[in-house]
C-alpha cells in the first residue's frame, strides 16, 4: 500500500467515534522519503477545519523554530498519533489511539525516517513504546536522542509547541531540542 492510499483511507476512516465530530481527518503531509518524521498528539481546531497538521498556533511556533534552524517543512513528514480531533481538544482515548495506530505504523514503515521527533507526552509515549523504550515524563525525556538499532531509527522526544503558548519558558527548551535535531541531521 502506498502513502496516498493510506491518506485516503484515513480521510474515510470510521474505526472509532471521532469521525462523528470531525470536519476533516488529518492524515499528515510532507515528503514521503523524509529523514525526519514529526509525530504530534492529535489535530486541533484549525487542523480539523483545514485537514492539515500543525497549521494553528502550535504549528506557527513549530514552523518558526524549524525556520530558525534551517529545517524546511517540505523536507519533513508531519503527522499525529490520532488523525481526527478529539472533541473540545481533550486527550485521545485509548481506543482512539488503538484504532489509529496501524495508520501511523504504516506511515513510519513507508517513510523510513532516520529520526522521529515526537511532540508532547502522547506522541512520545506511543513512539517510545513502539520501539521498545519505556516512556516517562516529557520533562525528563526531552532533548535526549533514543537509538533503536534493531529498527534503525532514532527518536527525539520534545515538548508540544502548544505547551509553549501556556508556558513560554518551554519555548527555549523546545528551541534547544530542535537545534540538537538540526545538528544530528547535518
Amino acid at each position: 500500500m502506498d502513502m496516498e492510499k493510506i491518506e485516503e483511507e484515513i480521510r474515510k476512516c470510521r474505526k472509532c467515534n471521532l469521525w462523528k465530530s470531525r470536519k476533516n481527518a488529518v492524515p499528515g503531509e510532507g515528503n514521503y522519503s523524509a529523514d525526519l518524521m514529526v509525530v504530534g498528539e492529535a489535530p486541533g481546531k484549525k487542523e480539523d477545519e483545514m485537514g492539515r497538521p500543525f497549521v494553528g498556533k502550535a504549528g506557527q511556533i513549530l514552523n518558526e523554530i524549524f525556520e530558525e534552524n534551517g529545517i524546511k517543512r517540505e523536507d519533513i513528514y508531519i503527522t499525529n498519533v490520532v488523525k481526527c480531533r478529539p472533541p473540545k481538544n481533550r486527550n485521545p482515548l485509548y481506543d482512539e489511539i488503538k484504532a489509529c495506530f496501524p495508520y501511523l505504523e504504516k506511515q513510519i514503515e513507508l517513510i523510513k525516517p532516520k529520526l522521529i521527533l515526537t511532540l508532547g507526552n502522547f506522541g512520545a509515549k506511543v513512539i517510545m513504546e513502539l520501539y521498545g523504550f519505556k516512556a516517562y515524563s516529557i520533562t525528563k525525556m526531552h532533548g535526549k536522542i533514543f537509538d533503536s538499532p534493531l529498527h534503525q531509527i532514532k527518536i527525539l522526544p520534545t515538548f508540544h509547541p502548544a505547551a509553549c503558548i501556556y508556558n513560554p519558558l518551554l519555548k527555549e527548551k523546545l528551541y534547544n531540542d530542535i537545534k540538537k535535531l538540526r545538528d544530528f541531521l547535518k
